[in-house]
């Protein structure tokens, strides 16, 4: 095949990634012109980590640390900066897949790849690159994708960016393009895992095994098993290649999720006061990962955005409020309620503030994937032929299943049962699967219709086909009957109020609140919620009727297949677009310079890096709890007992839990009633725990006056007389509590072998030298003993006496502690692991395979070899 028709046969897909380019660039253009970053929430969190990191590579020739000091008194940075050799040049793939965007502007890159992700899937299904562009627009613009760039979880957006043309790869296995298919879902399954998403991919699986299945079924009907079984092994051996690549980064996160929240609870769970206690899991507490679960009802948002409000914004920021009715007795009564909640000294917000009337805790916007999505989605359940229908349709309402969390039963089942699924939380965020299949079936149908076109003509409707018949008015009632019933009679859904407002209106019932304020202010808001849920369901309507006609006029022979695909692109990118800038837009960026403003030195931050010795603080002065500081902010220049991230060490989440949330508390009453002054504060019988963590500072504010010196911290390491073994978690947390830290240490009996059998002396314990992985001390004591040390057990960690090997044992729940014989002693602990060279080998090795993989394809494909088996195009229905 000569160059010229090599680009004459490209040139369609060329003009549809110029398309997406443009595209990208248009959405962000201002942020883009005016060299803004993107903010969110995580992104700042991420800053926050970074810098410790940085600095250790600037002073270690590049090098990178596995082990952080900066947040939680200390974890692996498996899961904060996850960052090895043969992943790192892996992610320059994945830059290259979506042309360098990533360099000029990351958010373009990002919206980019989704469209050419999906993309790609389409065009494995050999539909024409006008809808398979079309089919592009309608995943990339669904709204959740952009709300999660909003909010800087940008792990999660590569991921779901390389998860469609990953499918791509099976369905080119399935159409018999063994070759082709094998080396793109190597490199795309390659591609998702080293994004770092655990939780998205998992939920693919699904949808993947679901597909398998459906062209299992197509194979066993046509007589093809052995085509099936071909296509089978290619992705299975395609698939562990992907795996294989990803080798350091996978293996390290399994490693540590077995000590992290992601793994089994060691304590018995204890019950909320009143409630019995909840059944143990595999890995996170049932309450927490159901936490935010999707509304049964609140899943109509996929046809109305709007269909609980939108996100949790104030209503009074809402473009022309007043203009609802009911908004005059909404903000008088606001105002008397919130005078009334000032004067009692409540911290309680009027109802109707929130703008969400959602059943989650907050959201930052809804899930909509198109109202013309949602009609072309059930119609496709009528038009669609094939087994694969039923494989999307079994994944949606899967997704469904595991976004409704704890309104349905089944949960439990999945949580039990169901492996690996009690590792995650956020149920909502399945509602990705059905993001993914909706415009897949929609477009499926559109491909139906363009074969069909009798499908969708008015005429001659005596002798239509029955799917027509039915499915015609089915899918009309269903998306956009019940859009004009929600406009014209918005009461049938109820009254939109959420329930956290109902629970306040009724205590101000019981408060005694003039049953005809509570009535009116409950009208008010209500009526202010008609209105938004009518206008919305209207919008709804209207970009259904839009599509009806534009796909009405090509079956009626009045437009072209490109025109049509052109006008609905159009129509939905509109449509799209509009919902989506609510969410995601020009305040979604900020200049560089405000990004570092939430890294500012405070005087508070110079009082205490004064102090030159290895120590630990804790901020009290972020407006919320130390250890769910979202920004990060204390961790750019200390050692913190805090922080934020997901997935912490079990361990040290219980004894937040179980023991810091107390002593703070505590301590901070015991600071105030004593005005400052330490040496009226009895730090050793009120916080032992974060004594025993080093908590040397106290921040309680940004001024350097508002720094409090914790004289009672225990320090870097010292000889315990006394250590209590138990048989289990239970008892080494109940042993802990009250624990004279500086004198005595209980342990769990497995280590009774490394530390039992030794003199207990006191001693000196002295760091001459600290690293992020490396712990230098001198230590001395005439007899010997255990020294326990202010640092987090960590299996990994090595330890060596005078350069001999000793073994680290684990006290106080989450503490190291060495047997150190008497005399004057060097101790170095360190954290190397050797399992980051053997797996990088392994990674390397599986890269080069998948290079060499599309090198075959392409070589073949030049010399004209790459021909697609008879019969496994056969085995699908959906192949144009």
């Amino acid at each position: 095949m000569n160059f010229s028709n090599i680009m004459k046969k490209a040139a369609p897909d060329l003009v549809a990634v110029l398309i997406f380019l443009a595209i990208s660039i248009a959405y962000f253009f201002t942020p883009m012109s005016e060299g803004l970053v993107l903010g969110g929430h995580d992104s700042v969190a991420a800053e926050g980590l970074k810098q410790e990191q940085v600095q250790y590579k600037q002073h270690h020739g590049g090098e990178v640390s596995r082990w952080s000091n900066a947040i939680f008194s200390g974890m692996p940075t498996y899961q904060t900066a996850p960052s090895y050799s043969a992943t790192d040049t892996l992610n320059k793939v994945g830059y290259t897949f979506g042309l360098g965007t990533i360099y000029w502007f990351p958010a373009i890159s990002f919206l980019f790849v989704y469209l050419l992700g999906f993309y790609i899937l389409l065009r494995a299904f050999n539909f024409k690159p006008y809808l398979a562009a079309l089919g592009a627009i309608l995943w990339a613009f669904s709204s959740y994708f952009l709300i999660i760039i909003a909010a800087g979880h940008l792990w999660k957006v590569m991921t779901l960016a390389f998860i469609p043309p990953t499918i791509g790869g099976l369905v080119l296995c399935y159409r018999g393009k063994y070759l082709w298919g094998g080396a793109v879902t190597a490199l795309f399954t390659a591609l998702q895992v080293v994004s770092n998403h655990i939780q998205m991919s998992y939920y693919f699986i699904f949808v993947m095994a679901f597909m398998a299945v459906a062209y299992l079924v197509d194979a066993i009907v046509r007589r093809k098993m052995g085509s099936w079984l071909k296509a089978t092994g290619v992705l299975i051996v395609a698939g562990l290649l992907g795996v294989a690549a990803n080798l350091p980064n996978l293996y390290h996160t399994y490693q540590y999720a077995q000590e992290s929240m992601r793994g089994k609870a060691e304590l018995t769970a204890q019950p909320a006061k009143g409630q019995t206690a909840q059944k143990a899991t595999s890995g996170l507490d049932r309450d927490y990962i159901t936490m935010w679960s999707y509304g049964i009802d609140e899943t109509l948002t996929l046809l109305i955005p709007d269909y609980k409000g939108g996100g949790s914004s104030s209503i009074l920021d809402r473009e022309n409020v007043e203009d609802l009715p009911g908004y005059d007795d909404f903000y008088q009564c606001a105002g008397q309620t919130q005078q009334v909640f000032q004067q009692s000294g409540l911290q309680a917000t009027p109802p109707g503030l929130n703008l969400y009337w959602g059943e989650q805790p907050f959201t930052v916007g809804p899930v909509y994937v198109g109202a013309l999505v949602c009609f072309l989605f059930v119609l496709g359940l009528f038009y669609v032929k094939g087994p694969v229908k039923w494989a999307l349709l079994a994944a949606t309402m899967l997704s469904l299943l595991f976004a409704w969390g704890k309104y349905v039963g089944v949960t439990d089942f999945f949580i039990d049962h169901l492996p690996m699924y009690a590792k995650f939380r956020t149920v909502s965020s399945a509602l990705v699967i059905a993001e993914f299949t909706m415009p897949l079936l929609a477009i499926l149908c559109l491909y139906e219709i363009s074969k069909r076109k009798e499908l969708f003509q008015l005429t001659n409707w005596k002798q239509a086909p029955m799917v027509k018949k039915v499915g015609l008015p089915v899918a009309t009632v269903l998306t956009l009957g019940f859009c004009l019933l929600v406009w014209l009679a918005p009461g049938v859904v109820g009254d939109c109020i959420s329930q956290s407002d109902a629970t306040t209106f009724d205590y101000m019932r019981q408060a005694g609140f003039p049953a005809d304020l509570v009535g009116r202010y409950m009208a008010a808001i209500t009526s202010m919620h008609h209105a938004i849920l009518s206008a919305d369901a209207l919008r709804s309507a209207f970009i259904i009727v839009l599509g009806v006609l534009v796909i009405w006029a090509y079956a009626a022979n009045k437009l072209q297949g490109w025109l049509m695909c052109l006008l609905l692109g159009i129509i939905c990118l509109a449509d799209m677009w509009q919902i989506d800038k609510r969410y995601l837009n020009n305040d979604s960026f900020t200049e560089e310079s405000v990004m570092e403003e939430n890294f500012t030195k405070s005087p508070a931050d110079a009082r205490v890096l004064q102090d030159t010795t290895y120590y630990r603080v804790v901020n009290l002065g972020t407006g919320g709890s130390p250890f769910n500081e979202t920004s990060n902010a204390t961790s750019y220049y200390h050692h913190s007992i805090g922080g934020y991230h997901a997935a912490k060490l079990h361990r040290y989440q219980d004894l937040i839990d179980r023991q810091l949330n107390n002593e703070l508390q505590q301590f901070v009453n015991a600071v105030n009633n004593a005005q400052g002054d330490m040496s009226q504060v009895k730090g050793d019988s009120i916080s032992p725990v974060l004594n025993m963590l080093n908590t040397k500072y106290f921040m309680f504010g940004k001024q350097a006056d508002q720094v409090v010196l914790n004289p009672y911290a225990n320090g870097n390491g010292w000889f315990v007389s006394n250590i209590n073994f138990v048989k289990n978690a239970d008892a080494e947390m109940a042993g802990l509590t009250g624990l004279d830290t500086k004198h005595k240490a209980v342990a769990d009996e497995k280590f009774r072998a490394v530390l039992d059998g030794s003199p207990l002396d006191s001693g000196s314990v002295q760091v001459t030298a600290h690293d992020l992985d490396c712990l230098k001390y001198t230590i001395s004591s005439p007899k010997g003993g255990v020294v326990v040390f202010s640092e987090i057990y960590y299996p990994g960690w090595t330890a060596t006496i005078d350069g001999k090997p000793a073994e680290l044992g684990r006290v106080n729940y989450v503490l190291r502690a060495l047997k150190v014989p008497a005399g004057k002693h060097q101790v170095v602990m360190t954290f190397h692991p050797a399992s980051i060279t053997a797996t990088n080998s392994v990674a390397y090795a599986a890269l080069a395979v998948i290079i060499a993989l599309f090198a075959f394809a392409l070589w073949r494909q030049s010399k004209g070899k790459e021909r697609t088996s008879n019969g496994a195009e056969e085995c699908s229905k959906l192949a144009k």
